[in-house]
């Protein structure tokens, strides 16, 4: 047990001080395996790598169509039709909402939040200049419509984040909608309001608009595809997964298709687009590999049985256990996927049994897994934390007490409000 917490421990301190974790994982995992009596090499070579492995069989295609999805609708300017159409409707003097709305609709409609926040930039940029807000909110604003709510508590979202749970429990996306409906509400009014509230606090204080210093002009004149043609492909994957029951992997597949078949004038632009979506998704899928690798280990050694115990242990409803133990493991390795990953790889059997034993549905354990991968998982070292503050051009001194209002603080209370609902048994 003390390996355990000790491999976890190292784990989470190399990530936050930017190591990787596709070698920090095999480290990790090493320390639990010696100190739990494995043999070192076979650890690493067969207990490490079949979860390595597994996982990267499962999921592989899903994190590649889905990398691909997202750069199509960037480099066509889908996504930015999108989100400047969105802004025109609600208005330069609701800028938050303009920002926060286009991020939602863009990651609820499949497309990575890394991607989201590259396309957004500019337009945020735009918007908040207008308007006079302080940048200092942006990326708090961008995480609100992009690292939450769609990410991981709105039923039929394609995101990985939803799709996980699946696997374990035998559910589909749309699992346990009321709690993930008012989650989500939680989630986005609370921190829309607080992010008002923010915005007044800073102009108080004389805290306006500041230009970056690499100033970068919205081409307000740029040609862009016609909005209602560049909204379908995202409707494609959401309305294939949850209305007609498709594969994820079919869903995207055809989104990806619909992209291709409405751009054609664009077709020259094609393979790199596809090339770079597709070499992205490689760092993505194996870090989330990496850290499912490591639980497996975990799984493996005799003070996982005590771990377990403590975690069943904990008083109450079983839901409250599994939200503790995925938000640790998502604070822990800086990744909403790879902590749920390494709970579910290590506890999701015994969830489920829970789950047939107890009549609480196992629709609600897919939720709170879920929502619980979105918590902790944005401390400071997370890789999108570090993307967003680096694109906005802001610091963790600037922007980061924000995010964590809007990514961790309002998203635990969301969670804690759906293992509510479920005790009264409302799904």
């Amino acid at each position: 047990m003390f390996g355990i917490i000790l491999g976890l421990i190292v784990l989470m301190v190399l990530a936050f001080m930017g190591w990787s974790i596709i070698w920090v994982a095999p480290i990790a995992a090493g320390i639990v395996a010696l100190t739990g009596g494995l043999d070192l090499l076979d650890a690493y070579t067969n207990t490490y790598m079949s979860g390595f492995v597994g996982f990267a069989k499962s999921w592989f295609p899903v994190f590649m169509l889905s990398a691909i999805f997202g750069k199509l609708m960037d480099d066509t300017g889908m996504a930015k039709s999108i989100a400047v159409t969105l802004s025109r409707v609600i208005g330069t003097k609701r800028a938050i909402l303009a920002v926060f709305i286009s991020c939602a609709v863009l990651t609820y409609g499949g497309i990575s939040l890394f991607v989201v926040v590259f396309a957004i930039y500019p337009l945020a940029l735009s918007l908040f200049r207008e308007a006079n807000i302080s940048r200092k909110i942006m990326p708090a604003t961008i995480a609100l419509g992009a690292f939450t709510f769609t990410m991981t508590a709105l039923p039929g979202t394609p995101q990985i984040q939803n799709l996980i749970p699946i696997d374990y429990f035998g559910t589909d996306a749309m699992a346990a909608p009321v709690m993930g409906i008012v989650s989500a509400l939680i989630m986005g009014v609370g921190g829309y309001f607080y992010l008002i509230w923010r915005q007044k606090q800073l102009k108080a204080a004389g805290e306006v608009f500041v230009e970056p210093k690499d100033k970068q002009v919205f081409a307000e004149g740029e040609k862009l595809p016609n909005f209602w043609l560049s909204l379908l492909p995202l409707l494609v994957v959401i309305l294939t997964l949850n209305l007609l029951d498709w594969d994820i992997v079919v869903a995207i597949l055809a989104g990806n298709i619909l992209i291709l078949l409405l751009n054609l004038s664009k077709v020259k632009g094609f393979i790199k687009a596809i090339n770079d979506g597709a070499n992205g998704s490689i760092t993505a899928i194996i870090n989330t590999s990496a850290a499912v690798g490591f639980g497996t280990v975990v799984q493996n050694v005799p003070g996982f049985t005590k771990i377990t115990e403590l975690l069943m242990g904990i008083p109450g409803n079983p839901l409250i256990s599994e939200a503790v133990a995925v938000n640790l493991l998502a604070g822990a390795t800086g990744s909403a996927s790879g902590g749920m990953g390494i709970a579910l790889e290590a506890l999701g059997s015994k969830y489920y049994e829970i789950a047939m034993n107890t009549g609480i549905s196992p629709e609600a354990f897919h939720r709170i897994a879920s929502l619980s991968s979105g918590g902790l998982d944005v401390l400071p070292h997370n890789g999108a934390v570090l993307t967003v503050l680096t694109i906005t051009g802001m610091t963790h001194k600037d922007s980061y007490k924000d995010i964590a209002v809007v990514a961790i603080l309002i998203p635990i209370i969301a969670t804690a409000a759906a293992i509510a609902l479920a005790a009264i048994g409302v799904y």
